[in-house]
């Protein structure tokens, strides 16, 4: 009984998402996950009669699993406005997140790969690479996942008309249009890796529009998928194959790692963060600065490099 009730609750919530603030598809999908993982903590009991202190027990249980600290923070915040719904619906009278104390974590460096271990997936496409269409596929994604740095729902949804043709010569320019969170646009430059990838896969992408059914597609990947074009889940499968090609450890490597090491070797290479944060389409800087964690050997080269004092040692004259 209770767990059709949590059910209706959560469904209500997740409407409300989408009616009222426009909460984007995949987020609601991760706060349909995160509630779920809290009713199986709570063992399936009423969500209702949740208080402060169980709460507060599944914050450290979280800890205890090595939840990253972007998941628990994420898991919190479903937690709180799930249950300020429920408030403002009069289904509870007491709020049971307020005054919750975060557990806190070690910060977590994010992985990356190395310049030379990127250097080596991409090879690994290229040295595989054939007539095959999907061969020709996970080139194009590749380029330009690695090129800008695009979160992996921007890329494997990216619509036609983020692609920018030149009006005589109708070739693909250098640069994308992309919508992100909260639909901001940004434009994105795309390197000559990335436009020779792209290019060529446009001339075999009706392959895989006659492959999904419809006879048109407005998506610049379409597949077979409900959402009518290549999924997350799809793409992470496909990199994981392509790292076992390039010798590469395929656990540690995701489409996300892939947007971690755009930005950090971009830092490493002394762009600025605030371009960065642009490119990334992060909104605040804060959430930029996570790929702040340059090598300590790359901080001590700068110094000594670019220090006025650098060669004045008042020690030795």
């Amino acid at each position: 009984m209770a767990v059709q009730a949590n059910k209706i609750l959560l469904e209500r919530f997740l409407e409300m998402l989408a009616a009222e603030r426009h909460v984007a598809d995949n987020t609601r999908q991760a706060y349909w996950r995160d509630l779920q993982d809290f009713c199986v903590f709570f063992k399936e009991k009423p969500l209702v009669k949740a208080n402060a202190q169980l709460i507060q027990d599944y914050l450290y249980d979280l800890t205890k699993r090595e939840m990253l600290p972007t998941t628990l923070a994420r898991r919190l915040s479903a937690l709180r406005q799930f249950y300020q719904f429920l408030i403002s619906e009069g289904i509870i009278l007491k709020d049971p997140c307020l005054d919750l104390k975060t557990p806190r974590q070690k910060r977590v460096l994010t992985r990356v790969l190395t310049e030379q271990q990127t250097q080596q997936l991409l090879q690994s496409v290229y040295d595989a690479l054939s007539d095959k269409p999907e061969s020709v596929r996970m080139a194009a994604l590749l380029e330009t996942l690695y090129a800008t740095g695009l979160r992996v729902s921007e890329l494997v949804g990216l619509p036609l008309r983020s692609l920018m043709m030149d009006a005589k010569t109708k070739k693909l320019q250098e640069v994308l249009l992309i919508r992100g969170k909260g639909g901001r646009e940004r434009l994105v430059p795309l390197n000559p890796p990335a436009v020779a990838a792209l290019q060529a896969y446009l001339l075999v992408r009706s392959y895989f529009i006659n492959k999904s059914g419809p006879k048109t597609s407005v998506w610049v990947f379409p597949s077979t998928s409900h959402q009518g074009h290549l999924t997350r889940q799809g793409f992470g499968q496909l990199l994981k194959q392509q790292a076992v090609l390039a010798g590469l450890d395929p656990a540690c490597l995701s489409p996300h790692v892939i947007r971690h090491s755009f930005a950090t070797h971009l830092l490493n290479r002394g762009a600025d963060l605030l371009v960065i944060q642009k490119l990334l389409g992060h909104a605040d800087i804060g959430t930029t600065q996570i790929y702040t964690h340059v090598m300590p050997q790359h901080l001590w080269d700068l110094v000594t490099t670019h220090h006025p004092l650098q060669k004045q040692n008042p020690l030795t004259g």
